[in-house]
């Protein structure tokens, strides 16, 4: 004999319901044909599994023994077909923003294989977050080590930190400037006013370099950032070498050296997630990956040892 799932589910939910006419509004579907289903069922197990009142119904001794075994299949069948509709939708990774380095990786990846993808920007500027979002399969975020022991982690990239100055600015016409010519200046980062993953870093980056730091005034986005920028003699900005930047004719990017400051970038996800193009997606960011340099790179001495790797 095979169980017909339909009718166990029928039977499920008249059971906890105590109402066929509750459970049919559950299930979506007429009073009758949740009726006709139980029936089906019990006469295909020989017994009765519902005792039917002008109260509801009860299930019956032999009810209450099958009830456990049923709500098992019934959640067995669920997982399994949601199990399936998770392979089969878009990878979704969280990239942090559109603009970011993270989203070279992330197409580089795409070329090469061609999957479906769904990508998550909370926003340059956003406040951290946990370490990995429930709603998505990978993420990419500054993490030095994952408490977790359900997440895993990669290092993905280190990108490198160009100054940003106005054309008007003494260091505007260099080729490349080297950290220690910056002791003194002023940084303007509005941004890093607010909890975040940059926000943290340039903290760290800066007192290590004698930079001073001005964060006055409202973060009004990438655009006014640099608008003010091109305007200043005294301040200087920072911005990830592979950034997509809007271009602005007053408005120049000098890569630093002597060390170059590189913003670590770690891929996380969790080790229960079976989608089938995770596997990949790993593997493209682990084999791109170039370790740290430390005659060349600078990272705060928290992020050192996990991008070493």
């Amino acid at each position: 004999m095979e169980l017909d799932l339909g009718a166990v589910r029928a039977f499920v939910a008249v059971a906890e319901d105590r109402y066929f006419g509750e459970a049919a509004i559950r299930l979506e579907m007429s009073q009758q044909a949740v009726s006709k289903r139980v029936a089906k069922l019990e006469a295909d197990l020989g017994v009765q599994l519902l005792s039917r009142t002008r109260g509801g119904a009860e299930p019956t001794e032999d009810g209450e023994a099958f009830l456990k075994h049923a709500r098992a299949l019934i959640g067995l069948a669920d997982h399994a077909v949601e199990q399936l509709r998770g392979r089969r939708r878009p990878l979704r990774v969280d990239v942090l923003g559109t603009r970011l380095a993270t989203m070279e990786v992330i197409r580089a990846f795409h070329a090469d294989h061609d999957v479906e993808l769904e990508l998550v920007t909370p926003g340059l500027g956003a406040e951290r977050r946990p370490m990995l979002p429930d709603s998505v399969d990978a993420a990419f975020a500054r993490v030095s080590t994952v408490t977790d022991p359900a997440i895993s982690r990669t290092p993905a990239y280190l990108e490198p930190a160009n100054l940003l100055v106005g054309r008007r600015h003494p260091l505007a016409r260099r080729r490349q400037v080297a950290m220690a010519e910056l002791a003194g200046l002023t940084a303007w980062m509005p941004y890093s006013a607010r909890a975040s993953e940059w926000a943290e870093f340039w903290q760290e980056l800066c007192p290590a370099f004698g930079v001073l730091v001005d964060t006055d005034g409202p973060n009004f986005g990438l655009e006014h950032h640099i608008e003010v920028l091109s305007a200043a003699k005294d301040r200087v900005g920072f911005v990830g070498a592979k950034m997509h930047v809007p271009w602005h004719p007053d408005v120049v990017q000098i890569p630093l050296v002597d060390p170059t400051p590189v913003y670590p970038f770690s891929l996380l996800w969790r080790h229960e997630n079976k989608h089938p193009t995770l596997s990949l997606l790993v593997e493209h960011v682990r084999s791109g990956y170039r370790p740290f340099d430390a005659e060349r790179q600078w990272l705060p001495e928290a992020d050192r040892a996990a991008m070493s790797i």
